[in-house]
């Protein structure tokens, strides 16, 4: 790296420094069980939290956010982002609806426009890739047109924008983009001096590969180190790979200045028995193994920018229990519903791992080995678990003859062991594409064969 380059770094890491002063929370609310908008924020306050990113302008939030000491991020929904882009007006009321009249009393700092944008391939998601730059442009004449220069304009983009990431010095972005979207997206958040927001999870990488990655460098827990044969820089966590991957992606293009913002990052507290890794003891190491790492002062940076802090947001604040998916989507939060603590944490980073208290120690670190069944959750409403049953047995390739009268599935007559059986049958069949255990929380996976008689069950072997 030229002096040039590290003395524009060492100007950039003054200029960002106090951005990333404080870790934020990814405040969703994707529950049914969920504390109120104004205990919610209460708990963020009484968190000493100083950055909440919200994933829509909702306004009973943003008004409790008034007089706080909590700078704010809002995310323009991803289905306002093509009618924005085309559409100045639309544009302007956005901004003048969602944002003007919480001004100044609440600390609005960031509109995220959309979310994970790049990573849709649906024809709707495709129309969105080009039309995410021109939509933040319009956001911004819009800020400027209302007198507003307070806030910053981005986008936040899963780890998919990039078709390599290992080793970080061979990060790029995915072809098909990277002329229409992310080269327009660079040239933009470099004339507004925003940030390159982008959603990090080291749980994947290491969940999909747990014999090849250590847990220990996914949780910054030391000992370990890898050097990058191209840069001949030296790692000892993976997330620092992960990100400079993003960094030297945006360097081959000729953006080696933008700053990074991880919009999104974290480790599950719980998931479903094909989700190793995924327990309270390592959601707790990671999290605050990182917090202490964002929030040391001088910032720490990456490799490949030493001493440039990164502002973090941590998802999320609560358990979210109707976010669909397999188990961990459910399993991020830092609170439970009601308030407690899932473990111990502390935003500001103050507090020394001594200072914990004992943490349940973890039993899936290692891939479970052995069939699995997804079967009705106990308990699960009669209404609704027949009207799954009925609506996945009247997809295409499903086989619910077995449950006919005089078949072998038939007894016992009860919805709940009718509808593990097809659960168990779709998920089984559809797993390798995507499908998972899940039923709108009516499903969960279980060691334990549900077959009975001549009633077999078909299973996944993990």
């Amino acid at each position: 790296m030229g002096l040039l380059a590290v003395f524009l770094l060492w100007l950039l890491s003054l200029s960002r420094a106090k951005a990333s002063n404080n870790i934020g929370v990814n405040y969703g609310q994707l529950g049914n069980n969920l504390p109120s908008p104004y205990l919610s924020i209460e708990l963020l306050t009484k968190m000493k939290a100083r950055h909440v990113k919200l994933y829509d302008a909702n306004p009973d939030i943003l008004n409790l956010l008034s007089n706080r000491k909590i700078h704010v991020s809002v995310m323009v929904p991803n289905n306002e982002i093509s009618n924005i882009a085309v559409n100045r007006r639309a544009a302007e009321e956005w901004v003048r609806n969602n944002v003007l009249p919480y001004l100044p009393k609440t600390k609005i700092r960031y509109l995220l426009v959309g979310n994970e944008v790049l990573s849709s391939y649906s024809e709707q998601g495709r129309k969105m890739w080009r039309d995410l730059v021109p939509a933040m442009q319009m956001i911004k004449r819009s800020l400027k047109a209302l007198n507003i220069s307070s806030i910053k304009v981005g986008t936040p983009l899963a780890m998919d924008v990039l078709e390599s990431t290992f080793p970080p010095s061979r990060g790029m972005f995915r072809y098909e983009i990277r002329d229409n979207v992310i080269i327009p997206l660079l040239n933009f958040l470099n004339r507004t001096k925003s940030f390159f927001f982008i959603d990090v999870y080291p749980y994947f990488p290491w969940s999909q590969n747990p014999y090849n990655i250590s847990l220990d460098f996914a949780l910054f827990r030391g000992g370990l180190s890898t050097r990058d044969p191209g840069s001949a820089l030296v790692y000892t966590n993976l997330l620092d790979q992960m990100l400079d991957s993003v960094i030297f992606a945006m360097s081959k293009l000729g953006f080696s200045n933008i700053p990074l913002a991880i919009s999104e990052t974290g480790w599950p507290n719980a998931g479903d028995i094909d989700e190793p890794g995924a327990n309270i003891f390592n959601a707790a190491t990671y999290n605050r193994n990182l917090i202490q790492r964002m929030t040391t002062n001088p910032p720490l940076g990456t490799p490949a920018r030493p001493g440039v802090p990164i502002p973090t947001y941590i998802f999320s604040l609560f358990n979210e229990n109707q976010k669909p998916g397999p188990g961990t989507e459910r399993h991020w939060g830092l609170l439970h519903p009601d308030g407690t603590p899932v473990y111990q944490i502390d935003l500001t980073g103050k507090s020394a791992a001594a200072d914990f208290g004992p943490l349940p120690a973890p039993k899936n670190n290692v891939p479970y080995k052995g069939r699995v069944w997804c079967v009705a959750v106990k308990g699960a409403n009669a209404m609704e678990l027949e009207a799954a049953l009925t609506y996945t047995c009247n997809q295409s390739n499903v086989n619910c003859d077995g449950l006919a009268p005089g078949r072998e599935c038939y007894e016992p007559v009860s919805i709940a062991a009718h509808a593990s059986y097809v659960f168990s049958s779709y998920w089984s069949k559809f797993r390798s594409q995507g499908a998972t255990c899940y039923f709108n929380g009516l499903a969960q996976q279980t060691t334990s064969n549900p077959s009975r008689g001549p009633c077999k069950f078909p299973s996944v072997t993990l």
